[in-house]
């Protein structure tokens, strides 16, 4: 049995300490990050500099002794990779040429075709596989497919994913056909940044709780089925994680349904909640809120002990319920840490 705990709970055991880390650890809050970022001149050319996003992954590691590194990447550089011009408007975040026509969706590239632009982010997952701890897990990830396509299909986030909703409804066989060419990318992309070191992946689906019905089985549900599937196959043994943000009860019995050894939870459920409902179907991730990670104090410490009281008698990985935000102290995080470990 491995000695990394993160792949000791995600192969179901129970530790006296959960592992740790962080969504969005490599980030704005920490100012190692902010002066990388600027030696990098933009955050694409960050994302694509090997050298400078293994530096950026590997900061968070350095300064806190995190159990898990996650690559720096964006979910959005696999949609580029596909075709459509891709770029971030500095405080308003990422903007992209809209695919909403069939025959937009046909002119996109094949899966084969990703490679040459996505090559940078493989070489960074190589960077970190040599220079990572021996004790740290490297966690590769994607977006689902529903959350890629919102971004794809509106040109840029939005509250209620209103584009792509219109579009599913209005057009289906465009919607569909957009979603099944980014699964078998996903598939792909994912496989090489095993092939490259990561050990572990995550499929987050940001937007997975705007999806209702037989909607959320349909684009939610069944793609991550499908990439999990398609990768076990590749990868035998491969863990996966899979995080259908804001699911409600779309939690109860989603790792049994998609393949996944985890299933990540936000924090718009109780932890308490969560272990009587999803934790029984094996390893659960979260779920302290970030707001804590900007106010610290007795409130962080208590909140991170309920977490860690609460998912104690099942495989549990300790983790925020959405990534951290970019005006959080880093001392609040350091904290949260110690907090976990001597709890």
């Amino acid at each position: 049995m491995t000695e990394k705990t993160i792949l000791r709970a995600l192969a179901g055991k129970i530790l006296p300490t959960p592992p740790i880390w962080m969504m969005r650890q490599a980030g704005r809050y920490l100012p190692e990050y902010r002066a990388t970022r600027a030696q990098a001149g933009d955050f694409l050319s960050l994302c694509y500099n090997p050298d400078l996003a293994a530096e950026v992954t590997l900061q968070p590691i350095r300064r806190f002794g995190f159990d898990a590194a996650i690559l720096f990447a964006d979910i959005l550089l696999l949609p580029q990779a596909l075709g459509p011009k891709l770029w971030f408007v500095e405080g308003e975040g990422p903007r992209m040429e809209t695919t909403t026509t069939m025959d937009q969706v046909r002119a996109l590239k094949s899966k084969d075709l990703i490679h040459d632009t996505l090559s940078p982010v493989y070489e960074t997952v190589k960077i970190l596989a040599r220079e990572l701890p021996p004790q740290t897990t490297l966690i590769g990830f994607a977006g689902a497919p529903w959350t890629v396509a919102t971004y794809m299909i509106a040109g840029r986030g939005s509250k209620d994913q209103g584009a792509a909703h219109a579009l599913k409804t209005a057009d289906r066989a465009t919607f569909v056909a957009l979603i099944d060419i980014i699964t078998e990318a996903t598939v792909d992309y994912l496989s090489e940044q095993v092939k490259a070191g990561a050990e572990v992946v995550k499929l987050f689906d940001s937007w997975a709780g705007s999806l209702k019905g037989d909607d959320f089985v349909d684009f939610a549900l069944k793609p991550a089925a499908r990439i999990i599937s398609a990768l076990k196959a590749l990868h035998p043994g491969l863990p996966v994680i899979a995080f259908p943000r804001e699911a409600g009860d779309g939690y109860i019995g989603f790792g049994a349904a998609v393949g996944a050894d985890c299933v990540a939870i936000d924090n718009s459920v109780t932890p308490e909640w969560a272990a009587a409902h999803v934790q029984p179907g094996g390893c659960v991730q979260g779920n302290l809120s970030p707001v804590h990670m900007v106010s610290g104090g007795e409130d962080l410490v208590r909140e991170t002990r309920r977490v860690v009281t609460a998912f104690r008698k099942g495989p549990h990985i300790f983790n925020l319920g959405h990534g951290i935000t970019p005006d959080a102290n880093p001392d609040n995080v350091a904290l949260m840490i110690e907090t976990v470990r001597s709890a």
